[in-house]
C-alpha cells in the first residue's frame, strides 16, 4: 500500500484507512484484532474511529489492540460530538465535553497521545472560537497531534479555517465528508475548500452503504435483508433506501458492472479506486465486516483506472448542477480545465 501526506502536514498515512465504527457493534473483539491484523499485514498505518462508535467499544477494542502492536506505527484518529452519557455536558463541542472526551478516549485507547482529533459534527450551540480554542490547547499540551473536522458544510470548514488563521490557532488537517461515486455533491463546495487550504479529504462511506459493491439488485422494493440499507429499511428507516432506488444508481451500477468485469476487478475496487484518484482525496475509509471483505476492498490499490474509465463513471455517476455551480462548470469547460 502506498502513503500519502496527509494535507500540507508531513504526516504519512496509508492510501486507505480502516474504519472501526463495526467493532464491537457487528463484530467482536477477536475478529476486529484479526481485521487489524490484515490491515497492518497490508501496510495500513491509518485507523479511524470515534468515541459514540459502540458507546466507546469501538475505542476500547482498538486500544486492547494497541497493546500488542507498536502505538507509534500507527496514526490513531477519533472524533468529539455526540452524546456520551445523558449529562447536560455530555454532547456538543464545549470546551467542557471536549476536555472530559478526549481524556476519555485516551484511556480507552490505552495511548497518551491521539494523532488526529475531529469535531464529528458542526455543533450550532457552541461559538466555534470556543471549540477551535480548545482544540488548539490539547495540541499545545501534548494530547493531540493534528485537529480535523467532520460532516461540515463548505461555509463551516471555510469559517473555521479563517477563524484559525486571524487567531494563530492549529488549522485543521483533514476533513472527513460523506464522498462516493453516488454522493458527489461533496464536490460542489467542500472539495475545492479543502483544496485551497491544504486539508486532506478523508471520505466515509466510499462504496454507500455498500450499494457500490453490487449486493443489491433493481426491481425490488425491499433490500436484501443481510445488508445494511435492508437491516435499517426492516427497523423503519426507509429513507436511506428510497434515497438510492432510483433508476439513476441502477444506470450508474451498469456502467460500473461493465468496468469491473473489463478490468477482472470488483465493483467495489472499481469504486474505490475511483475515489482514490480524485482531486483532494488522500485515503478513503473502508470499513469490513470480515478478512474476506476487507481483502477485497485492499486489491482497489496497486493500479489505476484509464482516464477513460473515469471520465465514463464520471458522466455516469454527475449530479444535478443548478446555478451557481452550472455556471461555473461553462466557464472551466470553456477555459479547457
Amino acid at each position: 500500500m502506498d502513503y500519502r501526506y496527509l494535507g500540507r502536514t508531513g504526516l504519512r498515512v496509508s492510501e486507505l484507512c480502516l474504519g472501526t465504527m463495526t467493532f464491537g457493534w457487528k463484530i467482536d473483539e477477536a475478529e476486529s484484532h484479526r481485521i487489524l491484523d490484515a490491515f497492518s499485514t497490508a501496510g495500513g498505518n491509518f485507523i479511524d474511529t470515534a468515541d459514540v462508535y459502540a458507546a466507546g467499544g469501538s475505542e476500547t477494542i482498538l486500544g486492547s489492540w494497541l497493546k500488542e502492536n507498536d502505538r507509534d506505527d500507527f496514526v490513531i484518529a477519533t472524533k468529539v460530538r455526540g452524546a456520551t452519557g445523558k449529562g447536560a455536558n455530555d454532547i456538543g463541542l464545549s470546551r467542557k465535553h471536549i476536555m472530559k472526551a478526549v481524556k476519555d478516549s485516551l484511556r480507552r485507547l490505552g495511548t497518551d497521545y491521539i494523532d488526529i482529533y475531529q469535531a464529528h459534527a458542526w455543533d450550532p450551540a457552541t461559538p466555534l472560537r470556543e471549540t477551535l480554542l480548545a482544540l488548539d490547547s490539547l495540541v499545545e499540551e501534548g494530547m493531540v497531534r493534528y485537529i480535523g473536522a467532520s460532516n461540515f458544510r463548505g461555509w463551516q470548514l471555510q469559517k473555521a479555517v479563517d477563524m484559525s488563521l486571524e487567531m494563530g490557532l492549529s488549522q485543521f488537517c483533514s476533513l472527513q465528508p460523506q464522498y462516493s461515486l453516488l454522493c458527489r455533491a461533496t464536490e460542489f463546495e467542500l472539495i475545492p475548500a479543502c483544496l485551497d487550504a491544504g486539508i486532506g479529504v478523508i471520505p466515509w462511506s466510499p462504496l454507500k452503504g455498500g450499494i457500490l459493491s453490487g449486493k443489491y439488485r433493481k426491481g425490488s422494493d425491499e433490500p436484501p435483508e443481510s445488508t445494511r440499507y435492508g437491516e435499517a429499511f426492516r427497523e423503519g428507516n426507509r429513507a436511506g433506501w428510497e434515497s438510492v432506488n432510483r433508476q439513476s444508481t441502477w444506470e450508474l451500477l451498469d456502467t460500473l458492472r461493465a468496468t469491473a468485469q473489463s478490468k477482472g476487478k470488483s465493483m467495489a475496487q472499481i469504486a474505490l479506486n475511483w475515489l482514490l484518484r480524485k482531486p483532494g482525496v488522500t485515503s478513503p475509509i473502508i470499513g469490513a465486516r470480515s478478512i474476506a471483505q476487507l481483502e477485497e476492498n485492499l486489491g482497489s490499490t496497486g493500479w489505476e483506472l484509464t482516464a477513460e474509465d473515469i471520465a465514463a463513471l464520471d458522466a455516469k455517476s454527475a449530479p444535478d448542477v443548478s446555478h451557481p455551480y452550472d455556471t461555473f462548470a461553462e466557464q472551466q469547460q470553456r477555459r479547457g480545465r
